[in-house]
């Protein structure tokens, strides 16, 4: 009986010893969980984790019981940064616990990996909020809230009058580096830039961009809901905002930024509006958005507009000392 005890207790791999056919449930399950919970298509990131998984070249940890992959979660590195893409613990095995052992396994792992020197993570697929962690004060936690409105339902938006001050064109990808200034400008010293330091200089901002643009973790990015606005006194862009398409009828707002010296004048709204009602042209029937909980004005905003919470969850830093 002991014996059979123990092969039925969890143990934690290494993801590449694991074989794509081995993570293929989850993997199908995690699919379904994501259309459930925010009505995303997650197979395109799927199809990615199935074919690093199957040439053994993901970085990570399995949680395994008996001979059935329970969970898993995977990692990236950049430079001196470690970046968790994902968490995820089947229904049937889904406790506190087991999704701790994951974390911590990961976390381990990040932190012996040569040169990294942060460590981001935010999670949606966590069940239960990581407590008591024992990382020390060195693992920061930042409430983040997953939005959502119904379209269908909406009222429509009154425009807010902009053409005086601001000019507003649908984007074009030669403006990435313009509007890599204008995040950092937007994030200096602010919270978002914590959580996420791609945010701090313009060549993170670069990269972020590229990331929403390109790969499919936030969608299909999508130019016809995607806007940015210049002053129309000095031509520099003042303002932007990116949709995506994470499924079919289903658009997501992937970022939204206003610069200093035009925020408290209607822009931000304007930017949302006119995403907004490009979705509803293209029959989205749901929109989403994830926001920090403590940025205030963002979320007065959001509220003014229809959308509600959905889902809260936490964004985890860790950062050498």
């Amino acid at each position: 009986m002991a014996a059979q005890a123990k092969a039925w207790e969890p143990q934690v791999v290494d993801l590449r010893r694991v074989a794509v056919q081995e993570l293929e449930p989850l993997l199908e399950e995690e699919s379904a969980a994501w259309r459930v919970r925010f009505q995303w298509d997650f197979t395109g990131s799927a199809a990615l984790v199935r074919q690093f998984v199957g040439s053994h070249a993901l970085n990570g940890c399995a949680l395994k019981v008996g001979d059935e992959v329970a969970g898993y979660s995977y990692f990236v590195c950049e430079d001196h940064k470690g970046l968790i893409g994902d968490l995820y613990v089947s229904e049937r095995f889904a406790t506190a616990e087991h999704e701790r052992q994951l974390l911590d396994a990961v976390l381990i792992a990040l932190r012996s990996t040569p040169l990294v020197l942060r460590i981001e993570a935010q999670l949606l697929m966590m069940r239960y909020a990581p407590k008591n962690l024992g990382w020390g004060e060195k693992l920061e936690r930042y409430p983040r809230l997953f939005l959502q409105l119904d379209l269908r339902e909406a009222p429509r938006w009154r425009p807010q009058e902009t053409a005086e001050r601001y000019q507003i064109e649908r984007w074009r990808h030669e403006w990435l580096d313009e509007a890599a200034g204008l995040i950092a400008r937007s994030y200096a010293g602010h919270a978002d830039a914590r959580i996420n330091d791609q945010y701090r200089t313009e060549e993170g901002a670069r990269r972020f961009l590229g990331n929403i643009t390109r790969y499919p973790g936030c969608g299909e990015f999508s130019t016809a809901s995607s806007w940015a606005a210049f002053d129309r006194t000095t031509g520099k862009m003042v303002g932007m905002v990116m949709g995506s398409e994470v499924a079919a009828n289903v658009g997501h707002i992937t970022q939204i930024c206003t610069a200093p010296e035009a925020r408290g004048r209607g822009l931000g709204y304007e930017l949302l509006r006119r995403t907004l009602e490009s979705f509803r042209r293209q029959e989205m029937s749901q929109v989403s958005l994830t926001v920090t909980e403590d940025n205030r004005a963002a979320m007065k905003l959001y509220e003014s507009t229809g959308f509600a919470v959905r889902r809260r969850f936490d964004a985890l830093v860790w950062e050498a000392q």
